[in-house]
């Protein structure tokens, strides 16, 4: 049964990033006041992380962005093909909110458990764009075993990063995850695994957005 302890990572920058970002807010914009209603509707899905019907989007009464997933899981070791070892999915959402304001996401939570023999490790990748706009590339954290517990990972985007979608446009939000597993040392009769399964009570990935006001 999963204990309720946690390993919690937060990341200062991301480990690889480009130089150019999305187009920001017009210069001279203020915060939008805090929580923005908005509405979520998911398009596209692609992955071998998400399999058709298997994740889903929500917009929280807080003005945050939840993202489930129910069938993605990486491992490595025992019975598990080479294919097994590497997840991914890209999901394209296309976000709905009042037309004075534009938003761009500050933070990220990614809740995943992670069972790692000793000697085996695990690499979660995560990032975000606006369709047609380059993004800051990926983020990665790793996990090493021995572990067999929640790991949780927080990251913070730098305020001189952020990604506002630009105003007056309605372009998808692209969101893209990868789990790994590599068995490295590890027995290889043992099974090594990493999952972002959304339980009956989380875990839930949660994006939190920063809203700006558009020029009149």
């Amino acid at each position: 049964m999963r204990s309720r302890n946690s390993v919690s990572v937060l990341a200062a920058a991301a480990l690889a990033v480009t130089a150019a970002s999305a187009a920001p807010a017009a210069a001279g914009s203020r915060a939008a006041h805090d929580p923005i209603q908005f509405t979520v509707k998911v398009g596209t899905v692609t992955g071998s992380g998400c399999p058709k019907d298997t994740v889903w989007a929500a917009a929280r009464d807080d003005g945050k962005l939840t993202v489930n997933y129910t069938d993605y899981l990486a491992q490595a070791g025992g019975s598990s093909r080479p294919v097994d070892a590497r997840k991914n999915c890209q999901l394209s959402l296309q976000l709905t909110a009042p037309q004075d304001v534009t938003y761009a996401i500050s933070s990220s939570y990614h809740p995943i458990w992670a069972t790692l023999e000793s000697g085996a490790n695990a690499t979660l990748k995560f990032g975000h764009y606006f369709q047609g706009l380059p993004g800051n590339g990926m983020v990665a954290q790793t996990l090493n075993g021995p572990h067999d517990d929640d790991w949780r990972v927080a990251y913070q985007e730098p305020a001189d990063k952020l990604l506002f979608q630009p105003c007056g446009e309605q372009r998808s939000l692209v969101l893209t995850t990868e789990l790994r597993v590599d068995k490295g040392t590890s027995d290889p009769s043992k099974t090594s695994f990493v999952s972002m399964d959304s339980l009956s009570d989380g875990p839930r990935i949660l994006y939190e957005l920063t809203w700006k006001n558009c020029p009149r």
